[in-house]
Formats: C-alpha cells, structure tokens, sequence
C-alpha cells in the first residue's frame, strides 16, 4: 500500500516551505500519522550527517525531527553544494559524485537522477503514512520545467497535489498566486489543488474578500492564513543570504545570569556552510552573536568564531582582504578567545596542499594553530562522539581536508593553543554541558562575569520550535481539508487557468 502525500511548493525562495513543511509533519505526527519528509533537490550550503554516514540538507534532517524519526538519505536523494557562482558539487543518496556547472546540471544530468529520487519517494510512501515533500524556488520557472525534479516534475510523475505557499509579509502574493498557477501547463495545473497565505500580519477578516475573489479567479481554496511569529526560521537552508548587519540568529529573550553579557562575532566568510552551528550560543540567555565582515566589529567581540566553509582558500582570501586575517591574529597574540569550526580551523593552520576543492596546490594558512591540511578527494562524512572540557560532546563531519596536527592541547579531534581553537566537529556546541563550560572558559578570557544558564536545553528548545509550528499549521490551517488532500490527492475538476506554460 502507497501511502498518501502532498508537495508544499512556493511562490518564491524563501516563501517559508521548509517550515511549512516541518509543521505539517509535525501536526501530523501528534495526530498519531506515520510521517517522514522528502525533498528531492536541495541547493544548500547548510547540511548534516545522518547515522549511516550519509549527506542531507540540515532542513531535511530537521523535518525528520519534526516528524520524530532518524533521518536518511532517502529523504533528500539529492543535494547540491555551490562553490561559486558557476558550479556546485553534486551529491547523490549522501556520497559527493562530482562537480558540475549549472548549465551541465539542468542540461542533462539532473532528469537522468528523475529515477532515483522517484525510487526514494516511492520507498518512503511504502514505509510510512504520509509523505510531505518539499519543493525548490518556485514551481513556475519555466525555464527549467523540462529537466525539474523538485518542483512538478516530481508531483507530476508521483501523482501528489501541490499546496502553494505564499510570503505575503514580502507583499503581491495574490499576484503570486495566480502568476503560479497560470504559467503551469493544464497536466500541471491539475495538481495545484490550492494555496497558505504565509507570515501574515493584522485582521485576517481584511484578507478575506481577496482569498474570494483568488478562488473566483482559480477555483482553488487557500487552506490556511499563518501568522507572522518571530523566531521560526530554524536550520535555514541558504547561508549565503544571511544578512551582514545586526544580530540575525534570534537571541534567547531571558536576561543574563550573570552581570555581563558575552559577545560573538562570527565571520561571514563566502560559501559558508553550517552557519547553524552558532544557533546553540544564541540560544544561550546573556549571549549575543552578531555575523560581521569588518575587523573594527572584532574589537568588542568576546569570542571570535570562523565558521565553516565550502571554499577554505578562498575564505582566506576574503579575510586577508578584509584585514580580518590580522585583526584575528592580533587577537591570538593577546589571547583573546577564537574558534575556527572546520573550514573555519583549516584556515587557522600553518598551511593547506589543496588540489581538490581550489585546486591552488599550496596556500599558506593564518598560521595560528600547529596544523597542516591536505585536502582528499574522499570527503569525511561521520558523527563522532567524545569529550572535552570534562563534558560528553556529540557532533557531525563533513570535509575533505584531513589534518595533521603536530602540536598544541587536543580538542574534539582537533587542538587548542591558549585560547585558539580547532575542530572539524559540526554541533558539538548543541551538547549542553559542554557549551557552558566551553562559554565558561570564554568568559574568563575575556574577563567578563557571565555566567552560563545552568538549565538551557537546546534539544528542548528546538523541541519547543518545532511544537510551535505545529500549532501554526493546527490553529490556522484547514486541517481537515489539507489531509484530504494528504489521502486522496488533488480535487477533480480543477479549472485551468490560462495562458498556461509557454510552447
């Protein structure tokens, strides 16, 4: 028995469809439903590690969460990874397989992985209750129609509906809407069984009269209005859109236990991969984490993180450009507080032989931790368990450099030199005790009388996260009509809208 499903596509990038799908799953998971997410395609720089060893967008690995199973591979067959503006490396079912420009991609490769992501789709639906897939960017580019294995091309061939999430927080959604709608061929038109209205400010009763007129104009109800709630945003897919000005990762709104706060600078560096890794000390009350691109904004900042990247060299690059190379080594030589979190450690090393990520052979480093990088063709992929700072850690690998590290103190398969430090280890600062004696340790350094909270909880708060968007989709969506949908499929009969998709 196949068991049923629904495509929350958008009306643009950033239309809230990784939320709204992480709600959806999460409603139905505390409805007692089987659930599991899916996502054909993911772009994205922000990803995780499953327990087999496998590669996934980190939303996905979320949504699983939401969804209260372990995440796999099958529920994101296909991820790809930027490493510039021209090409992205492609992986498949969690293993890297090549690199590939976007005219390569979409001229012919993506349509040969239709049958695999199918494949994963299908073993999913025999497992579970329901399946709620993402999509990708927007179901109407028609440019990319004919080789989309995301958007329709995946509704179309597995037979789901689609839900079209709009942001009207952006304004012109019901142009949005109805733009979707009628630029999609009439076999793609049949599936669109109608929209939500997303991150919605004011009088819902204000909306309605254009909710009517948009289903006089397309036949297709709205299922739902959400409200605009702060905070929701959780495990981004795209750090490449994370603003550079002011605090962007929401702060825990309870004061300080202790006299002072700590700051944290995290160095926007390019291609910056894993930038959630920083949610964990933002959640922390009394912590303040800024994204910064200028040294001055070094200066006042109590921990300096260097976070993860998929293009170390030029990463250093950027920061030799920006003067943020010195300003961190002036930093090291007063033993002020750093943290360089995989690319973000490579670059902290003495140098790097790269030959597969740049292809620059040898680059010197910043020359503050005694390591040395080699960059495999092979790419570590695991989820290593330890201990540091007398605390259990947990964390996930993803990287081809492999170090060697001829001195200093160990740290998480790392090291440390006073108060530089260096790991491959992805989240190991959602290891509660560990963070706070990590925080601990900074805030001594840095002469602050900042006090960890002794009771936050990160899995709990990610809990609480999840559980709000789950009441989103239970207080303001049409939930009986949406499983409907989730059960039988599209309604029949839906009108088509033209002009339709171009010739």
């Amino acid at each position: 028995m196949t068991g049923g499903g629904l495509l929350v596509a958008g009306t643009t990038s950033d239309a809230g469809k990784s939320v709204v799908t992480a709600g959806i799953c999460r409603w139905l998971v505390r409805q007692g439903v089987k659930v599991a997410p899916f996502k054909a395609q993911n772009m994205s720089l922000n990803s995780f590690v499953t327990r087999e060893g496998a590669e996934i967008g980190r939303a996905q690995a979320m949504q699983a969460q939401a969804c209260r199973v372990e995440p796999t591979a099958l529920m994101n067959p296909v991820l790809l990874k930027p490493g510039g503006e021209q090409s992205s490396q492609v992986v498949l079912l969690g293993k890297p397989v090549g690199e590939l420009s976007a005219r390569g991609y979409h001229g012919g490769r993506q349509q040969k992985l239709l049958g695999t992501v199918l494949d994963c789709l299908a073993e999913l639906r025999g497992t579970y209750d329901a399946v709620i897939c993402e999509g990708a960017g927007s179901p109407a580019e028609i440019n990319l129609r004919r080789t989309d294995i995301v958007n329709m091309g995946i509704a179309r061939n597995a037979g789901l509906p689609v839900l079209v999430v709009g942001d009207i927080d952006r304004g012109g959604v019901f142009a949005s809407f109805f733009g979707t709608v009628a630029l999609l061929s009439r076999e793609d038109q049949e599936l669109v069984a109608g929209f939500l209205v997303n991150k919605f400010r004011g009088d819902v009763s204000l909306l309605e009269p254009g909710l009517d007129m948009l289903h006089g104009l397309t036949g297709r109800h709205t299922y739902g209005v959400l409200p605009f709630q702060h905070g929701l945003g959780i495990d981004e897919e795209d750090g490449l859109r994370v603003s550079l000005r002011g605090t962007v990762r929401e702060s825990n709104v309870a004061p300080p236990v202790g006299e002072d706060v700590l700051r944290i600078a995290v160095c926007a560096i390019p291609l910056m991969s894993n930038f959630t890794d920083v949610d964990a000390l933002a959640a922390e009350p009394g912590v303040v984490v800024r994204f910064v691109d200028r040294p001055e904004e070094l200066a006042d900042a109590d921990l300096v993180v260097i976070p993860g990247t998929r293009g170390t060299v030029r990463a250093l690059e950027w920061l030799r450009e920006r003067g943020l190379a010195e300003a961190i080594r002036r930093r090291v030589a007063e033993a002020r507080p750093v943290l360089g979190i995989c690319g973000g450690f490579q670059v902290l090393g003495e140098h790097i032989e790269d030959e597969v990520e740049s292809r620059r052979g040898h680059v010197e480093g910043l020359g503050v931790l005694p390591v040395r990088v080699r960059f495999a063709r092979e790419k570590t992929l695991t989820r290593p368990v330890g201990e540091a700072l007398g605390e259990p850690v947990e964390g996930y690998e993803i990287h081809h450099g492999v170090a060697d590290i001829t001195g200093g103190e160990p740290f998480l398969d790392g090291c440390r030199v006073g108060q530089t430090w260096g790991t491959h280890w992805h989240g190991s600062l959602e290891s509660d005790g560990f963070r706070r004696a990590f925080l601990r340790e900074v805030a001594a350094a840095a002469g602050r009388r900042f006090v960890p909270a002794p009771d936050t909880s990160f899995a709990a708060l990610r809990e609480e996260q999840l559980d709000r968007l789950g009441d989103l989709i239970e207080q303001h969506a049409d939930t009986d009509a949406l499983w409907r949908l989730i059960e039988s499929g599209a309604p029949q009969g839906l009108p088509f809208i033209p002009p339709g998709a171009p010739a």
